[in-house]
């Protein structure tokens, strides 16, 4: 009998993570190439995008196609080896994205869909996929084609057992590939169907609204083992050391997935991609480590915004832009009336989809009956346009008695003009709470699947209708408008942060931490450019008028509308200074994600065109130099913002994660800009040892990110799950312009907030910090010491950023 391997010990959770774009211009072997470089900066782990089979050149791999290979075109599963191997020769770990909610709907690459097309429900892989069997008379509806059937037909062909459309290829079922092609294609398991038809006639789940993704029903047992063997393979033979999982909301019941994870993995390291609200807590049941960061991401931003300017800003974009209150102008009605659009277009099917499962639980329970399908969609709309979360949980989190409130349901009634017709509206939360129907028999399963869609439909609602639309409509203060962020209050106060830090370091020391991602719409040094402008307020509106008249004088094509004027500037001035088509390919994206004139599926030429032609002659035009000499006047506040930024998520409770790239300075817009494959300088970190006053703000940011990751590296004990928190508090004339904190009492850190209006103030005079015992020295200036009350105003003397360990006693 041959002995059992003895497996790894579980490994410890990361210092910090770096993450990397995996992708075929950036495959396993060139991380492997930049081991040494991101081991000497100072983190402990890599962070991978997903590495499972994937499209055939997806630069991202959310689009996975085949959970049993490491994807090829990054170097398959011995490149993903040896890059392990090297990384832990240098001492780092793999932490990978694992992607469990959805797969590629690309038949010709995506082998158990090819399958099910094939075999239909009696295929052993059609338990894999979140389908609607009972629709179309049991055929799965593929928005594949560019027009109407008929249309279509001559562009149809059959190649043995294939049905080919352009690009993509479809299985023929078995016996039908004699039949004439109109009677071939209504004897498949599948119905090819103009594109336009997904919104309302889709029936399987899918990611968000994207119809070339769809879901996986990893609640199944068996489905989750055989999408998950690969992965935890690696995990045990300590290929990999940890997880971050991908959009939990999505799944039908993330928490007991999560359990089953936690089991399978005995216990890795793992963060979930779980967007909170404003004041929303994870679900404390959860058996992981924490979120992704984007609450952090949130509360980091914040603090570096000034809430009176914030509001003066919105005065001026009401002003200037004149935005109806639904449409832009106030956040409320404008999230409002974005959920309305899309829970009634892109996300017809599914509310269909949920309407059914309603009134066949009614039509089940004699107490439910007589409740019209267009009442319940109905109520199913009202209640579903009022959440303020992604998602209620029946156990844990945002609890559906707490969002799903009878406040929410009052409002909802309101949409019926009958009130006897209003009841559906009980009746629907009802479900919701898992408080109504038969509660055994097949009733039983009816109402858990109702509780299950609903809350799946939710997320994909709260994320396209506030990630995806919102964001792009309100725009005084586009730094707020950021996954995870609260436009409606994008400044935090110094207390709140203090507050949010010690619940982090109580309850989640190894939740991740952020600033920028491959999600985020700008990268946290373009944010930076933009909320200094919360400082300036004044001086932003002198500047628009300016650029508008500069922009007019020169005969240059004016905004297609005010909105888009004022968001254009705004990103020009936190983008930086010089502009090339990755600005206008920004302003693009906005438009088509706002909907208010044109979109990504009814797009108006004449409208974008107009956009083009704007940022030709605006942004990207004569008037850049206005905005040059602007930010160049601003750079000295933008500097304390990413610098302040910068220090603070790397030595906050919580590990923090780095985007490629952004440890020096990094000014990126929205995906797919923010995408591209990670380039590195390691001999711009070799050389930081010399000329720092010559440093530029890219190589002073480098400079104090690889000093806080190689002391997080050293003193791991200080910053983990035993580390403490305590908030140090300046006393002054200034005091309100230092963020400061001391970590396990060994490490102290202060970062200077609102440095303009600190400037405009009269500077920091007698403003004093109040260290803790000891004598303390600069992390990047050794020879700076310090003890007691010392003035904020030479802890500050190099840089608007100091970083201070404790001295040993002699």
């Amino acid at each position: 009998m041959t002995p059992e391997r003895p497996r790894p010990a579980v490994p410890p959770a990361p210092t910090a993570t770096y993450r990397l774009q995996m992708q075929p211009d950036f495959p396993f072997a060139a991380a492997e190439a930049a081991v040494p470089y991101l081991a000497s900066l100072g983190v402990s782990h890599l962070h991978l995008s997903p590495v499972l089979e994937a499209v055939p050149g997806s630069t991202h791999g959310y689009d996975v196609t085949d959970h049993a290979c490491v994807r090829g075109e990054l170097g398959g599963e011995a490149g993903l080896r040896a890059l392990s191997r090297t990384a832990r020769g240098a001492g780092l770990g793999l932490v990978v994205d694992i992607v469990p909610n959805h797969m590629a709907a690309v038949p010709r690459h995506n082998h158990a869909l090819w399958e099910v097309l094939r075999e239909g429900p009696a295929s052993p892989y059609a338990r894999w996929f979140d389908i609607d069997w009972e629709a179309h008379a049991g055929r799965v509806l593929l928005p594949f084609l560019g027009g109407r059937i008929g249309d279509e037909l001559p562009r149809l062909r059959v190649d043995g057992r294939i049905l080919r459309y352009h690009e993509h290829a479809f299985p023929i079922r078995e016996g039908t590939e004699e039949l004439p092609l109109p009677a071939l294609l209504d004897a498949q398991w599948y119905r090819l169907a103009w594109w336009r038809l997904a919104r309302t006639e889709l029936n399987y789940r899918r990611f968000f609204t994207i119809s070339d993704l769809i879901g996986v029903r990893v609640e199944d047992p068996e489905v989750f083992d055989a999408t998950h063997a690969t992965v935890l393979r690696l995990l045990r033979e300590g290929v990999v050391d940890g997880l971050r999982i991908d959009h939990p909301d999505g799944l039908a019941d993330p928490g007991a997935y999560l359990q089953r994870l936690h089991e399978a993995t005995e216990g890795r390291w793992t963060v979930v991609e779980k967007i909170l609200a404003d004041g929303e807590r994870l679900p404390a049941a959860w058996p992981v480590a924490g979120t992704t960061g984007y609450d952090a991401l949130r509360h980091v931003d914040g603090v570096f915004t000034d809430p009176a300017g914030a509001g003066e800003l919105l005065g001026q974009y009401r002003r200037f832009a004149a935005p109806p209150a639904d449409r832009g102008g106030d956040w409320g009605p404008t999230v409002r009336r974005a959920a309305y659009k899309v829970v009634t277009h892109e996300l017809a099917a599914e509310v269909d989809r949920l309407t059914r499962v309603a009134a066949a639980i009614c039509a089940a329970d004699p107490a439910l009956g007589d409740h019209a399908p267009w009442a319940l969609r109905t109520a199913l709309r009202e209640l579903l346009v009022r959440l303020p979360v992604y998602r209620p949980y029946a156990r844990g989190g945002a609890d559906p008695e707490t969002v799903l409130t009878p406040g929410a349901a009052d409002e909802a009634r309101t949409a019926f003009s009958v009130p006897e017709e209003a009841a559906a509206v009980d009746v629907v939360r009802d479900l919701a709470l898992g408080r109504a129907g038969a509660l055994e028999g097949p009733s039983a399963a009816a109402v858990e699947e109702f509780r299950a869609r609903f809350a799946q439909t939710a997320s994909a609602l709260r994320a396209k209708a506030v990630e995806d639309t919102a964001f792009y409509r309100h725009a005084p203060l586009l730094s707020a408008a950021e996954v995870g962020g609260a436009p409606e209050r994008p400044a935090v106060s110094v207390e709140t942060f203090h507050a949010y830090c010690a619940r982090v370091q109580r309850d989640w020391p190894y939740s991740s931490t952020v600033l920028s991602t491959h999600d985020t719409k700008r990268s946290a040094d373009v944010r930076a450019g933009i909320a200094v402008l919360t400082q300036c307020p004044r001086r932003w509106a002198d500047l628009l008028v300016e650029l508008t008249e500069q922009t007019t004088r020169a005969g240059g094509a004016c905004a297609p509308d005010p909105q888009l004027a004022w968001a254009a500037w705004q990103t020009a001035v936190g983008f930086g200074f010089p502009y090339d088509s990755r600005l206008q390919n920004a302003l693009l994206k906005h438009v088509r994600e706002a909907g208010l004139h044109t979109s990504w599926t009814e797009p108006d030429e004449a409208y974008e065109k107009a956009v083009t032609a704007f940022a030709d002659a605006g942004p990207c035009g004569p008037p850049l130099y206005a905005v040059a000499s602007f930010v160049r006047e601003l750079a000295p506040h933008v500097r304390a913002i990413v610098l302040g930024a910068a220090l603070t998520h790397l030595t906050m409770p919580g590990v923090p994660d780095l985007y490629q790239g952004t440890e020096g300075e990094y000014r990126a817009l929205v995906d797919p800009d923010n995408r591209g494959p990670a380039r590195f300088q390691p001999h711009v970190l070799e050389r930081l040892d010399t000329q720092r006053e010559r440093w530029d703000l890219s190589e002073e940011k480098l400079a104090l990110t690889a000093a806080a990751l190689r002391l997080r590296a050293r003193r791991h004990e200080l910053f983990g799950g035993a580390a403490t928190y305590e908030p140090l508090t300046a006393e002054g004339p200034g005091a309100a312009h230092c963020v400061a904190y001391a970590r396990s009492g060994e490490v102290v850190v202060a970062v200077t907030r609102l440095s303009l209006r600190l400037e405009e103030a009269g500077g920091w005079r007698e403003t004093e910090l109040a260290l803790p015992a000891g004598r303390w020295a600069d992390v990047l200036a050794p020879e700076r010491e310090f003890d007691g009350h010392t003035r904020v105003a030479a802890l500050f003397a190099e840089s608007p950023v100091v970083l201070l360990t404790r001295l040993a006693e002699e």
